[in-house]
């Protein structure tokens, strides 16, 4: 059966407003178990030829997001900005490895982090959250572990949901008072990032904010000072951030996402406890899901290491984010298994610890999957979406401004990114799936997009879950605004790329921005990125 959202039309409900969309129904003769609402893959005659043109346009885009002019800004790295071609000659990489943080999973091991500190050495440390959670179980749990190991600590509970370069600072200016010999973060990733970057710079006192901010926004520095021990307990089951070498937050000033990338600022130790994800509103549990979602099918799907260019001139300048590779696989597979099992549970029942604990570990482990190979287009695509947000406000979000939640902004465009990312490799995109839930066991590898999509978006109607970017506000006016908060390295980076990639870039972005359903926009069927972002 095909899913899909009703358009707006007519007399029909406005975007956002009340009632639920139903499943369309059967269509003629299907040859797999979710059929493919984007249309049928190329024709039989000349397929071949349109196959490998397609897979070369996803691989050219794909190539453009790893090098940097689309790089996705939240999961790029120092290293990662046009680092050079090897000696040798060799056009792409040879090599791939593999660095992630210290962690330590089960229920009931924050009260330990006492323990740890101790044995670390710290005598003062800095505990950072946000004021939602400062009176709350986990905190509480922390706090006490360290008064019974005779550790000195300050509070920081000033954490903003989804950051700013603002609150980032404010945060710092805290650090850098306090003189802390550790650090630990009790939060979602808005925390966990906020304290990597006020670790960083408090490491770092004479530093500029923009010296280790990704290119081209800031100067993207590499981090070559010592930082202090940092413990992350996640309270989300989410961002992976308690795993990865990256900060995020907004920078208001160009209303773009961008970020800080090193494996230098990784978390020294991860406590991954599921006994925290009890307080978590089904909300947050639905949305932090959807980024797990996502970071598993993104680098499972993203250009292999083999392929990524150019190669690096030297192996120390090989990224961190460096494409798919065996390793990486293996994690992303397992967490993918895990939220299809476990996510629509976890939602459902806060009292379902088997499904709340599995998505707890399964953040980890999409953490680990992307951390080394990376995500791609619905990453990229997502910052716009949060930052440029108008009046919406998400459910269970206790928060005085308008927000969308990083998990949902990336979840919306999912269907139409893999749609569009599975002529470069049809297998995976069936694989991902049919351990979602589709039947592939007849269904031919020209459909994979269609099926991933159609599955996709059934896994959100399950949840309540509009496909569409109208639910939020945003309209086809937004176009422009958006692909622009998508790309902002297209006004610096002439010096990176040819301007004919760029443009190409830019080109298949608008693409993907454009309306068909009930705007009636119709995409001639050779446009690389024909599909529904708005419904």
């Amino acid at each position: 059966m095909a899913w899909s959202r009703r358009a707006a039309v007519g007399g029909a409900r406005p975007s956002g407003a009340g009632g639920r969309a139903r499943p369309r129904g059967r269509r003629g003769s299907q040859r797999h178990g979710l059929a493919g609402g984007g249309g049928r893959g190329p024709e039989e005659g000349n397929g071949a030829a349109m196959a490998a043109a397609a897979r070369a346009r996803v691989a050219h885009l794909l190539r453009q997001l790893q090098r940097a002019a689309c790089q996705c800004p939240s999961h790029s790295h120092t290293y990662s900005q046009a680092p050079g071609f090897s000696p040798s000659g060799k056009t792409t990489d040879y090599a791939f490895e593999m660095a992630v943080s210290n962690i330590r999973y089960g229920a009931g091991v924050t009260k330990e982090v006492g323990m740890d500190l101790q044995n670390m050495g710290a005598t003062n440390v800095c505990l950072m959250t946000d004021k939602n959670l400062s009176q709350l179980p986990p905190v509480q749990t922390v706090m006490d572990s360290l008064v019974k190991n005779g550790i000195n600590f300050k509070v920081y509970d000033n954490v903003r949901v989804e950051p700013t370069q603002r609150s980032f600072m404010e945060a710092i200016e805290f650090a850098k008072k306090g003189a802390f010999d550790a650090y630990v973060a009790v939060g979602g990733g808005s925390t966990m990032d906020t304290c990597k970057a006020a670790n960083l710079y408090a490491s770092s006192p004479h530093s500029e904010f923009l010296d280790y901010v990704s290119a081209p926004i800031g100067k993207g520095k590499p981090v070559t000072v010592p930082l202090k021990p940092l413990i992350a307990v996640p309270t989300t089951s989410g961002t992976g951030s308690e795993t990865t070498g990256v900060a995020v937050f907004d920078y208001e000033h160009l209303k773009v996402k961008t970020g800080i990338a090193s494996r230098a600022i990784k978390p020294t130790l991860g406590l991954i406890d599921p006994l925290h994800t009890r307080h978590m509103p089904d909300g947050v549990v639905a949305n932090s899901g959807f980024d797990v979602l996502c970071h598993a099918l993104e680098s499972y799907t993203a250009l292999p290491y083999h392929m990524r260019s150019p190669c690096p001139s030297s192996p120390i300048a090989r990224p961190a984010y460096q494409g798919s590779n065996p390793i990486s696989d293996i994690w992303a597979v397992h967490a993918l298994r895990i939220v299809a099992k476990y996510l629509k549970r976890a939602v459902r029942n806060p009292d379902d610890v088997e499904a709340r604990s599995n998505m707890h570990l399964a953040s980890a482990f999409a953490g680990i999957g992307f951390g080394n190979a990376g995500v791609h287009l619905c990453h990229g695509m997502s910052y716009p979406i949060s930052g440029l947000v108008k009046t919406y406000r998400a459910k269970d979000y206790n928060v005085d401004h308008p927000l969308v939640p990083h998990g949902l902004s990336v979840v919306l465009t999912s269907p139409a990114v893999f749609t569009f990312t599975a002529q470069m490799s049809p297998e995976r995109h069936l694989e991902t799936a049919g351990i979602l839930g589709a039947d592939i066991r007849t269904a031919r590898t020209p459909d994979a997009g269609p099926i991933l999509a159609d599955t996709l978006r059934k896994f959100l109607f399950d949840l309540d879950v509009d496909d569409g970017l109208a639910a939020l506000g945003y309209s086809k006016a937004d176009i422009p605004a958006l692909v622009k908060g998508t790309l902002p390295q297209v006004r610096d980076a002439a010096q990176l790329h040819p301007p004919q990639d760029t443009q190409s870039s830019r080109g298949d972005m608008v693409h993907l921005g454009h309306l068909r359903g009930h705007m009636k926009t119709q995409i001639p069927p050779s446009s690389s990125f024909a599909f529904t972002l708005f419904h």
